[in-house]
């Protein structure tokens, strides 16, 4: 539909319904009907209102072979909440076996049919036609997103049946899901960070841990959104997240729609799996449904409500009653960076004039290079000037910097050790980029011996680590051939006799159309800043998600040779950077504004 079809589909009349404040377009060959004048193609498919909603229609009695493909291929971009008009254009076994929840695939633009013929003639009773284009995702059947690259190619069989007395076209074979292009995704499906809790042998006490997916922003998302929570993590964030919901906890029989009442409470009917659960875990329970639900619409959901399979309420919460105060970055006092004298300095939002962090750190016993903050601001690790050295100490007026808690033997500054992070249980990982002997280490609590990381999966040298205030998440920029990738991956450790084995599994690209990725930084509880630069392109700032797509809205403005940037993981705090112009920050709606022209290594807690 809209840029990806224009100027390629079939031409019908088409009318446009409004109800109850709503409007409801229908799709044919994209073409709308305006209120008056002639009709016109429809050149874009722009994020719409929320409001508007999206139809296509049915195959007419003389639709020709290429028109019902390409009628059903614009269905799957409608708001049908079950595809139903879609399966109109289907019969035999497609009709029985085609499943849409198998799989969602993304194309750069919408699949392009070109014909195969089974024979000579089209009106023999046997089509086929090939769909082409370029893989950008996949979302798959739990609605997790991945990119994807290379060629799609699917075949559609058609063959003619009697419809109403009179032979037509329709479409008896075909891939399972649905293929569309990014514009029609992009205005479709909108992605939703649903809420678990970390287990204890992961990171150390339970917190709360984002799992991303994507649901159609039109089609009863609130239940579409709810149903997903209930079926539990997505199968990469699985291994290290729990739900508190009972297995089997599904919607009671019967539940059509879930919709928040005038006093933006939400009541949950729950089967008779939850039936017996106790009020703390309920309470849980219900944490991870407003935790969700406020992610979607923070202003929609004050108070949720779970009853159980005989209607009787089981518990509620309300927004004051959540823990609020686990929400990453929340209670932040102070920025950081390293000032022209190498020493660590701090800065609130009220002050607009840094000062050195209270102890060694401040005072410049050690000059640094960089640094990390504890989350709860009472410690800091510092890195050498020379990158050599590694060092933690308390931050307050008698924190002592002691011996080194680790030493790079790397030839060179670039070789030796990257700025460190701390995580969420309050362990402190950096990486030792010597050539010789290069390794990711955690130090469990701030301290003591290094352990060194498991990194399977990851083929080059780390540049730069970052893990997620969830402990189970680390983001990692990492070196082969002279470019530089991100990754994300996923942090498992397991005890035995032997101690603990610390790993990160499953690293995956989160952008791949990136060539060179110069800093990255977390920036919300699955979102990320990062500062790199395409394949021949100039070096820019923009947000990703951790499973790879793109985030909507505004990018950061434009800044000119930025070598490293900070974000807190609490979206409202503003951007620092390291950049040409010194130490810069960008506060929500405002322009880079230049805080001290000599600093490096800007950080917030983590």
């Amino acid at each position: 539909m809209g840029a990806d079809r224009a100027n390629r589909g079939r031409r019908r009349p088409v009318r446009a319904t409004a109800y109850a404040g709503i409007g409801a377009v229908l799709l044919a060959g994209c073409a709308s009907m305006p209120d008056s004048g002639d009709m016109r193609d429809v050149e874009s498919t722009p994020r719409q209102d929320t409001q508007v909603r999206v139809f296509a229609l049915p195959p007419a009695d003389d639709a020709q072979p290429r028109e019902i493909v390409q009628g059903f291929l614009e269905a799957l971009t409608s708001d049908d909440p079950n595809y139903e008009t879609a399966r109109t254009y289907l019969t035999g076994d497609a009709l029985k076996k085609w499943d849409p929840n198998t799989s969602t695939m993304v194309l750069a633009e919408a699949p392009t049919p070109f014909t195969q013929v089974t024979g000579n003639e089209p009106s023999g009773g046997d089509y086929r036609y090939q769909l082409s284009g370029e893989k950008v995702a996949r979302v798959d059947g739990q609605h997790a997103y991945t990119p994807a690259g290379g060629e799609y190619e699917e075949t559609v069989h058609l063959t003619k049946v009697k419809v109403k007395d009179t032979q037509q076209w329709r479409i008896d074979k075909l891939p399972q899901g649905v293929v569309l292009g990014r514009s029609d995704f992009e205005r479709n499906y909108r992605s939703i960070n649903k809420y678990y809790f970390t287990s204890a042998a992961q990171s150390g006490e339970a917190g709360r841990v984002a799992d991303p997916v994507y649901v159609r922003s039109q089609v009863d998302p609130v239940t579409q959104v709810v149903r997903d929570l209930l079926k539990g993590p997505t199968r990469w964030l699985n291994w290290v997240a729990r739900t508190s919901f009972p297995s089997g906890t599904a919607l009671r029989k019967g539940t059509a729609h879930l919709t928040p009442d005038e006093q933006n409470k939400l009541v949950v009917p729950l089967n008779a799996k939850a039936d017996r659960v106790s009020a703390s875990r309920c309470q849980e329970m219900a944490a991870q449904l407003l935790f969700t639900l406020q992610d979607y619409m923070p202003n929609g959901v004050d108070e949720v409500e779970l009853q159980g399979s005989t209607g009787a309420q089981l518990c509620t919460l309300g927004e004051d009653q959540a823990d609020a105060a686990s929400r990453p970055g929340k209670g932040i006092e102070y920025e950081y960076f390293i000032d022209g004298e190498h020493r660590l300095v701090r800065l609130s939002a009220r002050e607009s004039t840094p000062t050195p962090v209270p102890g060694d750190l401040g005072e410049g016993v050690k000059q640094l290079r960089s640094a990390a903050v504890s989350r709860d601001e009472e410690r800091a690790a510092g890195v050498s000037v020379d990158g050599s050295e590694l060092y933690v100490a308390p931050l307050t007026s008698s924190g002592t910097v002691g011996e080194p808690l680790l030493r790079s033997a790397g030839a060179t500054a670039k070789d030796r050790l990257t700025t460190p992070s701390w995580d969420g249980r309050g362990d402190l990982w950096v990486a030792d980029r010597d050539p010789k002997k290069p390794r990711l280490l955690v130090l469990a609590d701030g301290k003591g011996e290094p352990l060194e990381v498991r990194t399977t999966g990851l083929d080059g040298r780390i540049e730069a680590v970052r893990v997620a205030a969830d402990g189970v998440r680390a983001a990692l920029i990492v070196e082969k051939g002279g470019k530089r990738s991100l990754f994300i991956g996923r942090v498992e450790r397991e005890a035995d006799a032997d101690g603990t084995t610390v790993s990160i599994v499953d690293p995956r690209s989160v952008t791949p159309d990136l060539e060179d990725v110069a800093a990255m930084s977390w920036a919300g509880d699955s979102r990320l800043v990062v500062v790199g630069r395409e394949s021949g392109g100039v070096q820019q700032t923009r947000y990703v998600q951790v499973d790879g797509s793109t985030v909507p809205g505004p990018t950061p403005s434009a800044l000119t040779g930025v070598e490293e940037i900070a974000a807190s993981e609490n979206e409202n705090q503003p951007l620092l950077a390291h950049s040409a112009d010194g130490i810069v920050r960008l506060a929500p709606g405002e322009q880079w504004q230049t805080v001290v022209k000599e600093g490096t290594a800007p950080v917030y807690p983590g």
